[in-house]
């Protein structure tokens, strides 16, 4: 690769992205058009946010009952338009929700190059800003087309260009891969241990434990534009499967050294369970950096004893049984949520023998740092990754020997 001034080189081209593609709009499923939805025999995966973004699955629908553009395939680009806008996806299949559309390339463009063009940060922000609506974001064709866009119009170099930027991707899915083969060992290793009845263990309070307990409350005239961290439940969801995330609120480092000097702040160890909306999902600190997180949102778990592994916790709120067991507990009809005082009445399972207890929690300290490790890889790759997409896409650095 060469690097090149910052101006758009020979043979690029700059127009806005509606001169290059067409939009084909999701299906509507309301009221209405409830006839399109299907079984899993006879129809093919309805593709809404959550499910494109989480992998699932919960409805399907009859592919002869709408338009065959909504329908998609393996190299079909897929651009999210509400609530959580700008979102690209690619090697999907089912029929499109209409809070996605499908970009369909013109000849002119190569489809992984167009893919990894929206992906640009630059295009994200973008459409945040020319997206309408305070509450809930909406993103319409006509300012979807006002997109600036730089390409080579050599399709050869576009594909090059694709190629560098997959090869990164593919080795960030492959330790995401392995990662998730690390947390189904661990799953695995709790069932084999805790799977039926043995003299081996026995359920012990958690309280006796640990402690369980909450932060001290942040007003919103103490927030700052910058400084230290403080998260929200929707940022320690994203930290449970991510190395790191975007922060969007702060309180001064005063305010967090008063805490911390008369109270406590979130250290390595410590979990972090979310309780509010999305329930039980937990996240255990990885470092020492500091941040602080919002009371009522999540349950912080601190002060392990010397016989409790965190890691032995972490893997225990993971479990499905555990997970249907916070459901359990729960309160509120319109909106889930778990309390303090129900956790502390909740028990768990533990180990009689300690040294049978310590190999296991050994066992888990190494699956864990794995994982860690694998997730520092992936956040080193990505940054890397962006940071040279954005270069590409603005003819910067050039792919040598495309040609060839």
């Amino acid at each position: 690769m060469s690097s090149l001034e910052k101006k758009l080189p020979d043979g690029w081209v700059e127009t806005d992205i509606g001169n290059l593609v067409e939009l084909a709009q999701g299906v509507a499923i309301n009221a209405k058009t409830n006839h399109v939805l299907s079984n899993k025999e006879n129809g093919i995966p309805l593709l809404k946010i959550n499910n494109l973004l989480n992998n699932t699955i919960d409805q399907y629908a009859n592919p002869e009952l709408v338009p065959k553009k909504s329908i998609i395939h393996e190299n079909d680009v897929i651009f999210t338009r509400t609530g959580q806008v700008g979102e690209v996806l690619i090697n999907k299949y089912g029929i499109l929700h209409n809070n996605s559309f499908k970009v369909i390339p013109s000849d002119k463009l190569h489809f992984k190059y167009l893919y990894w063009y929206l992906k640009n940060k630059k295009v994200y922000n973008y459409v945040q800003k020319v997206a309408a609506g305070s509450v809930q974001k909406d993103l319409n064709h006509g300012a979807f087309k006002t997109i600036e866009f730089k390409y080579p119009e050599n399709k050869e170099e576009q594909k090059a260009i694709a190629k560098v930027l997959t090869a990164f991707d593919d080795k960030i899915e492959n330790l995401r891969a392995q990662n998730q083969t690390l947390e189904q060992t661990a799953q695995t290793i709790f069932k084999e241990w805790f799977g039926k009845e043995s003299d081996d263990w026995e359920f012990v309070a958690i309280n006796t434990l640990l402690d369980i307990s909450s932060s001290k409350r942040i007003f919103h005239g103490e927030y700052v534009n910058e400084g230290i961290p403080f998260y929200r439940s929707k940022e320690i969801i994203e930290l449970s499967t991510k190395p790191s995330i975007s922060t969007e609120l702060f309180i001064s480092e005063e305010r967090f050294k008063e805490i911390k000097d008369k109270y406590d702040v979130p250290k390595k160890g410590d979990i972090l369970l979310s309780a509010v909306g999305t329930l039980g999902v937990a996240f255990q600190v990885r470092d020492d950096n500091p941040f602080y997180f919002k009371d009522g949102n999540l349950i912080w778990f601190k002060n392990f004893n010397k016989t409790c592994s965190s890691d032995f916790v972490y893997n225990w709120l993971k479990l499905k049984s555990t997970q249907n067991l916070l459901n359990m507990v729960s309160i509120g009809s319109t909106q889930k949520a778990l309390t303090i005082s129900s956790i502390r009445e909740l028990t768990i399972p533990f180990i009689k023998d300690s040294n049978k207890r310590n190999r296991l929690y050994k066992f888990l300290r190494s699956n864990l740092d794995k994982v860690n490790h694998n997730q520092s890889q992936i956040q080193t790759l990505t940054q890397t990754r962006d940071a040279l997409l954005s270069k590409l896409m603005r003819g910067e650095i050039r792919v040598n020997g495309f040609k060839k």
